[in-house]
Order: structure tokens, then sequence, then C-alpha cells
């Protein structure tokens, strides 16, 4: 597994990371020792950059890590924010001191490696006072390490304008490709680090998804579908789902000979420099293969880049919904 920096934290970290959502049963049940084969399978693959948050199954997720033994080397990444005693107004220095001592003892350590602030609403970055807040727990010592995960690439510039951020967590793929006119070149100047998330839009790029696929009742992309419970963007990049499976359809015909459409939607990320890992959720450990493989394919063609970007602009971006 190839590794890069992961922006001013210096830490090396895998092209390929481990989204750990799923471990908190967040998106249908999942037993102690699925999540286990799966943290192991990851162990074994060199995949060795985590990511969690407070609220995957209100702690279970980072519980779950804590409880796998063999995970030396491994950066664990977690959020807070989107927690009721903090989302959506009751932000404080003090509560997210408390939140954060409370991952810190589900994830079983002293100092949590890397925190990223967690889709915390626009007007509180703007305000900019929360940045000052980690500032100063980061200098006594809660973790070695900041950042922020947003929803839009305005909130990305707007983090980017505190040194104290060393990492943004955002919303990439080829169907959501604007991150990469402004906000990665913004990024790779002031060296943060870029972590995505959604790499394959719920798993519409996957291109297995049809219209007769059904999600558990459990699961965002049965309830968040149309954004109904939080920002529509974060489920299917913002396409309404009939949608996505079209234009998934439509994407098949660009995908090289032998490779998956996942790999080809992995790889097409990984092209771009400023990126730092990808990190895709699995609910089964035989997915983190076909994950890993895509790091080692070669890069996509200059012409393949284009004809996807042509292609987004004209087709998929005028049925994103939300904020881009």
């Amino acid at each position: 597994m190839q590794q890069r920096r992961l922006g001013k934290t210096g830490f090396e970290v895998s092209e390929i990371g481990l989204g750990l959502w799923q471990l908190g049963g967040d998106f249908g049940p999942m037993s102690d020792d699925m999540a286990t084969e799966i943290m192991a399978k990851a162990n074994a693959l060199g995949v060795n950059f985590w990511d969690t948050a407070d609220v995957y199954g209100s702690g279970l997720s980072e519980s779950r890590v804590r409880s796998f033994p063999a995970k030396a080397g491994v950066t664990v990444a977690t959020k807070v924010g989107r927690s009721g005693t903090l989302y959506p107004d009751k932000y404080s220095k003090q509560a997210i001191k408390e939140s954060l001592a409370g991952s810190a003892r589900r994830l079983g350590v002293e100092v949590l490696d890397l925190v990223q602030l967690h889709t915390i609403p626009t007007e509180v970055m703007r305000q900019g006072d929360v940045f000052g807040w980690m500032d100063e727990l980061q200098a006594e010592g809660l973790f070695r390490f900041y950042g922020a995960s947003v929803e839009t690439v305005e909130e990305g510039l707007i983090c980017l304008q505190h040194p104290g951020v060393s990492t943004l967590q955002i919303i990439f793929n080829i169907f959501r490709q604007d991150a990469a006119k402004e906000l990665l070149p913004a990024a790779r100047d002031r060296d943060v680090g870029i972590i995505v998330r959604l790499p394959l839009a719920s798993g519409l790029l996957s291109g297995k998804f049809g219209l007769a696929t059904h999600f558990a009742a459990q699961d965002h992309r049965y309830y968040n579908r149309d954004g109904q419970a939080f920002n529509v963007g974060e489920t299917f990049s913002g396409l309404p789902f009939e949608t996505g499976v079209a234009l998934a359809d439509e994407l098949k015909h660009f995908v090289p000979q032998g490779w998956t459409m996942a790999q080809m939607a992995l790889r097409w990320i990984l092209d771009y420099a400023p990126i730092s890992t990808v990190i895709a959720g699995v609910s089964k450990s035989e997915q983190l293969i076909d994950n890993v493989a895509a790091a080692a394919r070669p890069p996509l063609s200059r012409e393949l880049h284009e004809q996807l970007a042509g292609w987004y602009i004209e087709k998929v971006r005028p049925n994103v919904r939300g904020q881009i």
C-alpha cells in the first residue's frame, strides 16, 4: 500500500483509508465478529488511516476500534460537533472538551491523533471562535492535530483561513468534482491534508445499484435519500437515487478494460496530488481488497480525465441538489 503525507500533521497514511461509520451499526446491524474481521483485513492490507466519530452508533464505532488489539501504527481520526450536546448551537470550549474526553475514553487513548470538526454549521465556522478553542485544546494536549469535515467548497475555504487547521475532509468524487478547481490548490498551498469521503457516492459509483435496490431502514441511503435527516449532499452526493443509477449506467462505458467501476472512481480521486487519503466504508472485508487494488492501478489518462470533467459539467452537475 502506497502512503502519502497527511499535510502538516506529518502522518504517513495509506492512500486508501477505512471509514468506520458502518461499525456503529448505522447502515444495518453489524456483529462484533464482522467489525473485527473488517479491521483485521484493513490491518493486513496496510490500510493505516481509520476514520470514526463520536456519533457513529452513539460511540459504538469508537469502542469497537478500542477493542481491536492489533492496530499499532494506525492513525485513528475521530470527529466532534454533531452530538446533541453541541449541535447545532451549543458550542463552547468546555462542551467540546468534555465530548473529546468521551472519545478518548472510548478509544482507549490519552491523546487523540486527529480530531475533526464534524460538519458543524457554516455560521459557526464563519464566527471563528471554534477554531480558537481548538487551538487552545490542542495546546492543552487533548489531541495532536485537528481539522474539519465539511460539506461544501465554501466551508472548506473558510477553514483554510485558520492556520491551526491541518486537515480537511471533503466530498469529492466523479459525481462531485467542484473542489478540484479552487479548494484543492488552496489546501496544497497551505499544506493541509485532504481526506476524501463518499468516494463512491454512497455506492452509486460501484455500478452495482439498480432501481430495485433497497436499503435498510437505519441506512442513510434510505432515510436521507432526499435530505430528510441531514444535508442532502451527504447521500448519493446530492443526486436523486434514480438519476444516480442512470448516470452510473452511462458511466460504465468510460471504465478501462479489466477495471471495476469502483476502481476507476477511486483511481480518479488519487490522481489529484493534493489528496492524502480516500476513506471508503465497507460492510464486508472483501470490499477492502477491491478498494486497495485501485491504488495499485496506473493513473487514468489525461484524455479520460478531460472526458469525465466534461461529462460531469454537462450531465451530472445540473442534477446535484444542495450547495456544492
